[in-house]
Order: C-alpha cells, then sequence, then structure tokens
C-alpha cells in the first residue's frame, strides 16, 4: 500500500470510528427515543444547540427524544405563516400543542381586578385572537393572568371583577373547545393571583370547562409548598401543569422538589395533560441538553 492509499485508508477508518462513536453516544442521549410516562412539553430552544435554530426542526428533535407535547408562550407574536407550519408539524408527528399565552391577557397595566370595562375589552379581544392562533395550531390551552392587584378595592370586590371577566372570556372559549388555564404566580406579590386556593375558588365560580388552574409546582413552592395536599384538594380544578425546580427554576433534580413523587402521585390521579417543561438549563450547550434528558427519565422513572 503506498503513502496516499495509506493515509485514505486511514481516514475512512478513523471517519467510521467517529461516526460509531457519536452514533453510539447519540443513542444514549436519545434513551431509545420511547415516550415518557406523562406527557412532558418542551420549549423553543431547549435543544437548539443539536437541532439547529429552526423551531420546526427542533420540534421533530424533540420528538425523538420520545417528547409528544411543546409549549409556546410567545406564539402569539409568530407569523400567521409560522403557526400554520408548526401546527401542520405538530400533526404529522402525533403532538400535541401545549398552552401559549392569551395577548394581553390581563397584566398590571390591564388588571382584570380593577373591574374597568377598557380593560375587560384588551382582554376579550385576547381571547378572541387566541382563537384564531389555537385554530392554527390545534392549541386547547391558553395562559390567562388576571394582573396585579387593584389596591384602593377591597379584595373581595376585586375577586368578583375577576370572575366576572373570566366568566365573559369563558363564553367566547367555550364553543371551540379552548381551556384558559389561570396561573398563580410568585413573581412579585403585585399579582392578584398568587396561590392554588385562591384560584380554585374563582374557578369554581366562574363554573365553566373552559376555565380551570394552571399549577406550576415551581412558582407553588415558593408561594406555599405542601404540593401534593393542596393539589389535592383543587384537582377537579386543575387543567394544566407546569414544572421547575427551586432554587433557580431549573430542571428536576438540581434543587428541592421530589419530582419522581410528584409524578407519580400525578399519574396515579390518571392525569393525561401536558406538563409543560416551564424552566430553565442547569447547563449550556449539548452537555445541558443530555442533562435536561436525563434528569426527566430519571423522574419520569416510576
Amino acid at each position: 500500500m503506498n503513502r496516499s492509499d495509506f493515509i485514505k485508508s486511514g481516514v475512512l477508518l478513523g471517519g467510521t470510528f467517529l461516526m460509531n462513536k457519536e452514533s453510539k453516544a447519540d443513542t444514549q442521549f436519545k434513551q431509545s427515543g420511547s415516550p415518557f410516562n406523562l406527557d412532558y412539553a418542551p420549549h423553543e430552544g431547549m435543544f437548539a444547540t443539536s437541532a439547529g435554530k429552526d423551531f420546526i426542526d427542533q420540534i421533530k428533535y424533540m420528538h425523538d427524544l420520545g417528547f409528544r407535547s411543546i409549549e409556546d408562550n410567545g406564539m402569539p407574536g409568530r407569523s400567521v405563516e409560522d403557526q400554520k407550519k408548526i401546527g401542520e408539524t405538530l400533526a404529522k408527528l402525533g403532538m400535541r400543542m401545549g398552552v401559549f399565552v392569551v395577548p394581553k391577557g390581563g397584566n398590571g397595566a390591564n388588571t382584570l381586578a380593577a373591574g374597568k370595562s377598557e380593560h375587560v375589552d384588551i382582554f376579550l379581544k385576547g381571547c378572541r385572537d387566541s382563537i384564531e392562533i389555537a385554530k392554527r395550531v390545534n392549541a386547547k390551552w391558553v395562559t390567562v393572568v388576571p394582573g396585579d392587584y387593584q389596591r384602593n378595592l377591597p379584595i373581595g370586590v376585586q375577586t368578583a371583577n375577576v370572575i366576572e371577566a373570566l366568566k365573559r372570556g369563558a363564553e367566547l372559549l367555550e364553543p371551540h373547545d379552548i381551556t384558559m388555564v389561570l396561573e398563580p404566580l410568585s413573581d412579585t406579590p403585585d399579582l392578584f393571583l398568587r396561590y392554588t386556593d385562591q384560584t380554585y375558588e374563582i374557578c369554581k365560580a366562574v363554573g365553566s370547562p373552559s376555565c380551570k388552574i394552571l399549577y406550576d409546582a415551581y412558582h407553588q413552592q415558593k408561594n406555599e409548598g405542601n404540593l401534593i395536599p393542596l393539589m389535592d384538594m383543587c384537582w377537579s380544578e386543575i387543567g394544566y401543569i407546569q414544572v421547575g425546580d427551586n432554587p433557580g427554576r431549573r430542571e428536576p433534580t438540581t434543587g428541592e422538589i421530589n419530582y419522581k413523587n410528584v409524578f407519580k402521585w400525578i399519574k396515579q390521579k390518571g392525569y393525561t395533560g401536558i406538563v409543560g417543561m416551564e424552566h430553565g438549563m442547569s447547563k449550556s450547550g449539548v452537555e445541558g441538553e443530555k442533562a435536561l434528558v436525563s434528569a426527566y427519565r430519571e423522574v419520569d422513572n416510576f
């Protein structure tokens, strides 16, 4: 064998070795790509290092990893064309669309607690816009945050104002089989909606299948703790679940929440909805993506 042939042969052998090595690592990373016990939903960017920046490619890669749903809070900000592409991709892969946030669905600037008609009108327009978006991506859940306290009003009056606004939103959404899920948050004490039982009371008062609780375990661990007992008390009104570990709001196993027990309990309750991965990642790049998948495989192994 002359030198030229030897070099060519060595390159081919080396390339084959690297391909085999990468294939093994990839297989280990994907862990066969089998679906999880619960339906966890990643969001854009979680697998951008491996799948690239295109969201459609990321969705396909998520499917390869075993995920069967996605979330995209910013869906209303995407073009109609992109929304349709995402919807078509999900349909082809047999994946579900998780929550997106109702445009201006209630915030500090237009809180529903104030009882002002102009604030309610903005919220209702957001509901109407959400119906059209939901049709394009086959979404069944939309996130609503009622906004901040209106501190010059008694709490009972504020609560009644929120309930009346949500009743009108539910009337719009119910014929389209869309559920607005109310999310109590921990971001600031100015927020009107902060606790599970408070949200339960409001959903009961609205009395519609289109108004339920979005239970985010990260926020509720910060606000109230006692996760499983409080979920159990309010279970009939919980329509959607999100997670993130605390402290840090990163993937399960990085904080104090025993997510294996929480997920096992949720499964035993018969929950078949989506579990949104509403958190950041403890590491960046491919290593972070591997750690993310590994964490969910670990806590899903019950």
